[in-house]
């Protein structure tokens, strides 16, 4: 049995999970482990690596231990999260600061008010926000004792989680990170392909502290004695939504992919060339192989899943998520309640991270469902807030291929139908994420010889078609958009 599958880690927001797939891109086992969140302060969110370190491993231990050592290790990650950690003794300086958080907001803003953006954009295809790794990497330098003097004298190693883990991994050999990841970070030339003197002068990053970038598609190291037996190749590496990108077999111009977690995150293949986006998109690296990257238009919701989280375990509506579907189709509340969760700001195309989190339309007859369906509605008119922006950037799209825990939910995928008045494609196997490292993988170590082989392992499941009257998804859409003009937080 050894080495006929390929360990994917997705390491993300709220778990460490490692799934084994075949060469075929079917899941087999699953091994999972809650990841611990901390919020030391409004907006901030924070992780202990350690617990992503040691859940990682007893994930892919718990695998391994079951079906052998596999052929490979693809690794996909929670993107713009970062960690700095001493280069001698692997020891944290700091806990990981999520991508959620937004203890940087003024920064950006001084940035911002200086004139620094365009600049920024010309050369990352982002904005400059908080949500992005720069600011955070040198808040921790500027808040540990110490830290700056360490990091000038080369002692200090930053990277997003990819890096942390690879790094751990290999028993300290390999400091390395993907195109993907690098470029989140603000300090990525997505033209050049290089980390950038101008770039990380300005968020005041060290060098010397980043890791060496690869393709998606590349040999990464391999695991140290000890952790998994004997070593492994770790072959793939990709952000959890560009491994998605690849997870869903997106690959010609045009084709959208919305992944529904924790956030939303939707991209929109624009092919080899940059295309800079007018309405407050990103323009970001899809995947890169063989030194060529394909780049894509994303849009980010911050707040999806994490919404259904806050309904279940801070005001215990239901006891598991797969209730929310009944309790939807139970409310007689059509659009009178509307939710806005913006509990860490508000991602594209507002870029707010000022705004909260509000609900409107109660009434002393609004019951836990009402608010329930509102919590799952505005998974859909947020998704489609980003599809009027890349329509506007790229032009017409008929389908998004969903994915990610929340689309299992057929009263979501038929309300997104609904309110965005398009199909939508949900694979057969909803965990592309991880299936897209494993592909990644297995381009490295001969399973697959091109993207396009890989891609006949992507099956449809259902197709959902929108069945709501124009007139109303309108009357809908302006209640949101009315909702949303009230949480925004004006100029600062």
């Amino acid at each position: 049995m050894a080495e006929d599958y390929i360990l994917a880690f997705d390491q993300g927001t709220t778990s460490a999970r490692a799934i084994e797939f075949d060469r075929w891109g079917a899941p087999g086992m699953v091994a999972q482990y809650d990841l611990p969140q901390h919020y030391p302060d409004d907006g901030w969110v924070e992780h202990d690596p350690a617990d992503i370190w040691r859940l990682t491993v007893k994930a892919g231990q718990d695998i391994i231990a079951a079906r052998g050592r596999p052929a490979a290790i693809g690794i996909t990650n929670q993107r713009e999260t970062v960690i700095l950690w001493d280069r001698t003794t692997g020891e944290p300086l700091h806990r990981a600061i999520v991508w959620q958080d937004r203890r940087t907001a003024a920064t950006t803003a001084d940035l911002r008010r200086d004139g620094a953006e365009a600049m920024v954009t010309s050369k990352t295809g982002l904005l400059l926000d908080p949500y992005f790794s720069a600011t955070k990497i040198a808040w921790i330098l500027d808040h540990i004792p110490g830290a700056r003097d360490k990091a000038a004298a080369g002692q200090v190693l930053a990277g997003t989680v990819d890096s942390f883990l690879i790094w751990h991994l290999t028993g300290g050999t390999a400091h390395v990170t993907d195109a993907t990841n690098a470029a989140r970070t603000l300090l990525f030339d997505v033209d050049r392909q290089t980390w950038d003197e101008e770039l990380c002068a300005l968020f005041r990053v060290p060098m010397a502290c980043l890791p060496n970038v690869q393709d998606c598609a590349a040999c990464f190291g391999t695991t140290a004695a000890g952790i998994f037996g004997d070593p492994i190749l770790i072959g793939g590496v990709a952000g959890d939504q560009h491994a998605a990108m690849v997870g869903q077999a997106a690959f010609a111009v045009g084709e959208v992919k919305s992944t529904y977690g924790t956030g939303c995150f939707a991209l929109i293949n624009t092919g080899t060339r940059r295309q800079e986006s007018s309405h407050r998109l990103l323009s970001t690296i899809a995947y890169r192989l063989d030194g060529q990257p394909t780049y894509a238009l994303e849009g980010s919701i911050f707040v999806a899943g994490a919404a259904i989280q806050w309904l279940r375990d801070n005001l215990h509506f239901f006891e598991d998520a797969k209730e929310t579907a009944r309790l939807a189709a139970a409310s007689t509340e059509e659009g009178r309640v509307v939710f806005v969760p913006a509990f860490t700001g508000l991602g594209a195309p507002y870029w707010d991270p000022h705004a909260r989190g509000a609900i409107f339309g109660l009434t002393r007859d609004t019951q836990p469902a009402d608010i329930t369906r509102a919590a799952l509605e505005a998974v859909a008119f947020q998704t489609a807030d980003l599809l009027r922006a890349m329509r506007a950037d790229a032009g017409d799209i008929t389908r998004i291929k969903v994915d990610g825990g929340m689309v299992a939910n057929d009263w979501l995928c038929q309300r997104l139908a609904d309110i965005l008045d398009l199909e939508i494609d949900r694979p057969i196997v909803t965990e592309t994420t991880a299936q897209g490292a494993a592909v990644l993988a297995g381009l490295t170590v001969g399973w697959y010889s091109s993207l396009d082989e890989a891609a006949d392992a992507r099956r449809t499941e259902a197709v959902f078609g929108p069945k709501m009257r124009a007139e109303d998804r309108t009357a809908a859409s302006a209640r949101w958009q009315d909702a949303v003009s009230r949480v925004l937080s004006g100029p600062r």
